[in-house]
């Protein structure tokens, strides 16, 4: 008889707290390769704002969905459950164990609960949207669904334009899209936490470590590949705020202060939805070792 295929291990968290780290030590420890649960690590070229694997780590342990797309391309929900699928079946076809990594929770549910029923894009309504400003696009969702005016990134246009676009297709607000999701009692994802003071500090020395390392000469160059033209790949945390830098409306030590609290405040949705949304076995990385951690997820 065949052996079963290998569990898979799902690894989220807040950003910084080093769920990347801990896939890496998982993957060898137990013959493992990762597929990226991250939204803006699928674009080539964006790098150093998304503190995606390098070249070494890649070489460690093979890494899937990472790199797939151009920056003027577009990249969904649906592209990546399937795409992650296919991965899932390559890697436990080889025996080995997949292992999904990141802190993209609508990626994550979409791939264990199923899409949905929300329609597709539509050309003309989106791009009347688009042109409108931010605060009117608030006020129609506040007046059209309070659930989602309530629950959403406010700072994140694309979010609020594809809610806007769900509810002017289907009369039907965009939160009762979003219950329709299938409520299958998926595996559990591993949630590493770390103590607010730790995260905060981690949060810090990574946005530093992204400007000593060409944060904003690698936004000037994504920039003149076409950066601003993809509105989802412009919504990644930093190249936003250092291209209004570049544009001459922040210095860079205001730049470097903004992406700081950008980031803290992102940490702080992550954890929200993430546990309003899905199944969580809370883990804490203090005095955490990777083998607790395979034997913390062979329990779940």
């Amino acid at each position: 008889m065949d052996e079963p295929s290998p569990r898979p291990i799902l690894i989220a968290g807040p950003t910084a707290v080093g769920k990347s780290a801990v896939a890496l030590e998982l993957a060898e420890l137990l013959n493992g390769e990762i597929i990226s649960v991250d939204s803006m690590q699928v674009y080539r070229g964006l790098d150093i704002g998304t503190a995606k694997p390098s070249a070494a780590e890649q070489e460690r342990v093979r890494h899937h969905l990472v790199d797939v797309v151009d920056l003027r391309e577009s990249f969904d929900a649906a592209q990546f459950v399937s795409r992650a699928r296919a991965a899932a079946q390559e890697i436990a076809a080889r025996g080995r164990r997949p292992i999904f990594c990141g802190g993209t929770g609508l990626y994550f549910k979409a791939y264990l609960e199923g899409l949905g029923e929300a329609p597709p894009r539509d050309a003309q309504v989106r791009a009347e949207l688009e042109a409108r400003p931010l605060p009117e696009l608030l006020e129609e969702l506040r007046r059209t669904d309070p659930a989602t005016h309530e629950a959403i990134d406010r700072q994140n246009p694309r979010r609020i334009v594809r809610a806007l676009e769900v509810i002017r297709l289907t009369g039907r607000p965009f939160s009762a899209h979003r219950a329709v999701w299938k409520q299958e009692s998926g595996p559990r994802l591993m949630w590493l936490t770390r103590p607010a003071g730790e995260l905060t500090e981690r949060i810090h020395q990574r946005v530093e470590e992204m400007f000593r390392r060409g944060l904003v000469a690698e936004t000037e160059s994504l920039l003149r590949q076409g950066l601003a033209e993809n509105p989802t790949a412009m919504q990644a945390l930093g190249y936003r705020q250092v291209a209004e830098h570049l544009r001459g409306k922040l210095g860079l030590a205001e730049t470097i202060e903004l992406v700081k609290i950008r980031t803290r405040q992102f940490a702080k949705r992550q954890r929200t939805w993430f546990q309003r949304q899905l199944r969580l076995e809370q883990v804490s990385l203090a005095g955490a070792t990777v083998g607790s951690l395979a034997k913390i997820w062979e329990k779940s």
